[in-house]
């Protein structure tokens, strides 16, 4: 690999859904409210918009729309940091995930935009890992996980996932087993899905977190 492209970053994509009241946040809806839902998607997405600007180069970075692309927040975003913007593809979440991973030139990253604790020295440490695994994983504490980086994405990888379930993170390791991959699990994080998970974060001193109110 080119020494100009060892030091130009790494590539890194985000999954969001546009904040739109109703769509978004929908288990939170009961406890916080639509709109209130909403404004909490839309600062955990700016959360990880700043972690993810601190760890690689805006122009390496892509925000994978979901809902509307063309929403004024991806606008804002986009034009603000000068990241791109491509709308997520039709099909279930490996469809997306697949698809925006091999859209990169180098191996890179993938996070979505709704765990709080997720930091730029995460990332570094999530890339660096892919140096000797043929995977890397960010498992979450609900069974799932926050952020997959791959060497060499194949279709398979997420292929029959229960997506949304406890059970994607153990399903997900037993398709990397059967593939003979080797995938790296720096630390285990959690996300804001549930009230209690609100709870928790308000909780959280916001200096740790950049906690929401």
């Amino acid at each position: 690999m080119p020494a100009d492209r060892l030091n130009d970053g790494f590539p890194l994509a985000i999954l969001a859904k546009a904040p739109v009241p109703g769509r978004v946040k929908t288990r939170l809806i009961p406890m916080l409210g639509a709109e209130a839902a909403a404004r909490l998607h839309e600062r955990l997405l700016r959360q990880t918009l700043e972690a993810a600007l601190a760890a690689t180069p805006a122009h390496r970075i892509v925000l994978w729309t979901g809902l509307e692309h063309d929403h004024p927040l991806f606008v804002a975003l986009a034009r603000c940091h000068g990241i791109a913007r491509r709308p997520q593809p039709e099909g279930d979440l490996g469809v997306r995930m697949v698809t925006a991973l091999a859209d990169m030139d180098t191996p890179g990253l993938l996070v979505g935009s709704d765990c709080p604790v997720l930091t730029p020295e995460l990332l570094t440490d999530c890339q660096a890992a892919l140096a000797d695994h043929d995977g890397v994983l960010l498992p979450a504490e609900d069974g799932g996980y926050a952020l997959v980086g791959l060497r060499a994405p194949q279709r398979a990888f997420f292929a029959d996932i229960a997506w949304g379930s406890e059970r994607v993170l153990a399903q997900t390791l037993d398709r990397a087993s059967t593939l003979g991959w080797s995938i790296a699990r720096p630390a285990v994080v959690w996300d804001i899905d549930r009230p209690e998970d609100v709870i928790r974060w308000r909780q959280t001193p916001a200096g740790s977190t950049g906690r929401w109110r």
